[in-house]
């Protein structure tokens, strides 16, 4: 009997563990840091959100070891791509990649694609939406494409660069709504564009909520619609672009940053890398920071990062494409 009871604690004991690790998956692997390179800015979404989330794995970590972001935009951060894309496959580099590793190979202007990295998590999965001023005199979205079709290429739409994420944005719209802007690029950032709207000197940006959330909760500008298949949750009021136009299908245009390293990385390392974020990326005060910087979190982990990363690439493949003939 006694050998019974010590041979049922032991098994519960063992399933304690085996059920603590599951819950508590730590990486094991480093003897070294780990280098996190951002490709952007300090400051920007990218940049919060990387730094957000290894703050809140730095306990994932073997004791004396921790990760180290490293800021390199040079190049629109192609730069930082190549290095972790050429780097050993060992997880030792991370990198932050973002929705242009999808638009840059199909312009020429990057050697590397989403097939060089190893997808852990998603950090930023946000749609684009279209802002105009709280002035202007459009109170709904049909409202602005039917004035756009009355006015093809007069109104003026903001961008954060030609051929970069809201620049195609506008030109998938064009294509789908059959109306044309006039696009006037701010190669600075979204940042300026948003500035410009403010002052008057746009009658439209395509951006990220979270980008003028500050803006429209003081009552600068508004928000006429979301290029998504659901609602933003941080603003639940503002209507799919399907929703607003009585449309067939969604319309759907994602600003994303998905945290990777190297392709060919090792099975175990990269199943540690996914499970340890992926246990971070569901924790409430990490959700809750996020939200404090306008980001909406999300859950898009491992092969569901790598599926989302590769319809994106097929989708402005096309675009892309379709652009040039004309």
């Amino acid at each position: 009997m006694k050998k019974y009871i010590l041979t049922a604690l032991t098994s519960i004991f063992a399933v304690g563990i085996i059920n603590n690790a599951q819950a508590n998956p730590q990486l094991t692997y480093p003897t070294k840091n780990i280098e996190v390179i951002i490709p952007k800015n300090p400051g920007g979404g990218t940049d919060t959100s990387a730094r957000t989330v290894i703050e809140f794995a730095k306990n994932k970590m073997p004791d004396g070891k921790i990760f180290i972001p490293v800021n390199k935009p040079a190049g629109n951060g192609i730069t930082g791509l190549i290095e972790v894309a050429k780097a050993k496959p060992d997880g030792y580099k991370l990198v932050m990649t973002t929705v242009e590793l999808a638009m840059f190979p199909h312009q020429g202007k990057s050697p590397v694609t989403y097939k060089d990295f190893t997808p852990i998590i998603t950090t930023i999965a946000d749609p684009v939406s279209l802002v105009v001023n709280a002035n202007s005199p459009y109170q709904t979205l049909q409202e602005f494409v039917d004035d756009a079709k009355a006015k093809q290429g007069k109104l003026k739409m903001g961008n954060s660069g030609m051929g970069a994420i809201y620049h195609l944005a506008a030109v998938h719209l064009e294509k789908q709504l059959g109306i044309k802007f006039n696009h006037i690029p701010y190669n600075e950032g979204t940042g300026p564009a948003i500035a410009a709207l403010v002052g008057g000197h746009l009658d439209a940006v395509l951006t990220t909520p979270g980008s003028v959330k500050s803006q429209v909760d003081a009552g600068i500008l508004k928000i006429l619609g979301v290029m998504d298949e659901k609602r933003f949750e941080l603003f639940p009021t503002v209507p799919t672009f399907k929703e607003s136009l009585d449309l067939n299908e969604d319309i759907k245009i994602r600003a994303w940053a998905v945290l990777a390293t190297t392709a060919n990385v090792p099975n175990d390392i990269k199943s540690q890398l996914v499970s340890s974020f992926s246990d971070i990326i569901q924790n409430p005060d990490y959700q809750a920071a996020l939200k404090k910087q306008g980001i909406m979190p999300v859950v898009i982990t491992g092969e569901e990062a790598y599926k989302m990363m590769k319809e994106d690439d097929e989708m402005y493949s096309k675009l892309i494409k379709d652009i040039m003939k004309k």
